[in-house]
């Protein structure tokens, strides 16, 4: 009888370690699923961010940006206040975007930001007082096409592209 006892002591400690040692097993393969998981989120998130961020790239380039806030009969001061007004709210609306990319990425963004700002107010004071929205925007679009700075946006955006694939590569 105390070798039936023994045996079934031994068998109840050693299923007792099989559960245990399944159970250790298990936890950490969710785990290591769950790290792979939150991987893969992070990159989905960085991704989503420089998609963003070439999208405002875009909305922000000047001759998109002219044609979509254009408001026929509008002084040129007045066309200008929307122009800066308008670039403003994109950068904040996607600034907390600066989180998921390189400082290089968000940086150069921030210069494209700031790069259009200041032509728009610099353009903007060469023109007479009764200059209308249209005058702006005529030698706003004929910088961008005639100076190399205008086509900032198209150099910001290939750098975004540039990033992202490298991440998806990845």
């Amino acid at each position: 009888m105390e070798t039936t006892t023994l045996i079934l002591i031994l068998v109840v400690i050693f299923c007792f370690a099989g559960v245990m040692l399944y159970l250790l097993f298990a936890k950490n393969k969710i785990k290591s699923n769950g790290n792979a998981e939150s991987g893969n989120a992070t990159v989905q998130m960085q991704l989503q961010a420089y998609e963003r961020l070439i999208l405002l790239t875009d909305r922000i380039a000047l001759p998109n940006l002219i044609s979509r806030v254009n408001q026929p009969g509008a002084s040129a001061r007045e066309m200008q206040y929307m122009l800066t007004q308008s670039i403003k709210e994109e950068y904040s609306h996607n600034i907390t975007q600066q989180i998921y990319v390189s400082a290089d990425a968000w940086t150069s963004v921030k210069n494209l930001k700031e790069q259009n700002m200041l032509i728009v107010n610099q353009l903007a004071n060469l023109l007479p007082p009764n200059a209308t929205a249209m005058d702006l925007n005529k030698i706003l679009l004929e910088y961008v096409m005639t100076d190399k700075k205008g086509t900032l946006h198209e150099v910001v955006s290939e750098v975004l592209s540039y990033e992202a694939k490298k991440i998806f590569a990845s």
